[in-house]
């Protein structure tokens, strides 16, 4: 992996977690508005982000969820999962905007993956829990959509990371 490539995923990684850490109160548990989560988006880019995005998710974890080895487990498996599912999916999707709009389906469905976390960490109602995810999930994730739309324009996604 080139230094460059690193750099720039260790700047995402960086990101990650101060956003996540700006807004913590409302970034876990069943109800997650984890505004950082717009950063998934940028897989749809390139698929090198993956790195730089699941190893915010791992940090802001590890340092900010009260949930210990569940948040890092479930976290983490879930972000990787979705992400990966996102980049098969882009390779059958043209469009930057269909794209992420697809990126925040994938999200908003395997949201389910929390909603196991926080029924056995926690207790919580699976369906229940699943259901708020899910919808707090897209919220962010749909406000992110014309927000990386339009850093694409003005920052060049595609070819900051180097191939």
């Amino acid at each position: 992996m080139k230094i460059k490539t690193m750099a720039i995923n260790a700047v995402i990684a960086a990101l990650y977690l101060a956003v996540t850490a700006l807004i913590a109160p409302f970034g876990f548990t069943n109800i997650q508005f984890r505004v950082s989560e717009v950063f998934n988006h940028l897989v749809v880019f390139n698929k090198k982000y993956i790195i730089g995005v699941v190893l915010g998710v791992f940090i802001s974890n590890l340092l900010l969820s009260t949930l210990g080895w569940y948040d890092l487990t479930f976290g983490v498996a879930h972000s990787l999962i979705s992400l990966t599912i996102t980049i098969v999916a882009c390779t059958f999707i043209k469009g930057t905007i269909q794209r992420m709009i697809a990126n925040t389906l994938i999200f908003t469905f395997t949201m389910f993956i929390i909603a196991i976390e926080l029924k056995l960490a926690l207790g919580l109602p699976f369906w229940f829990g699943w259901m708020t995810l899910a919808v707090s999930e897209f919220i962010v994730m749909a406000i992110g959509i014309p927000i990386m739309h339009a850093l694409g324009k003005r920052i060049d996604f595609r070819r900051l990371i180097e191939d």
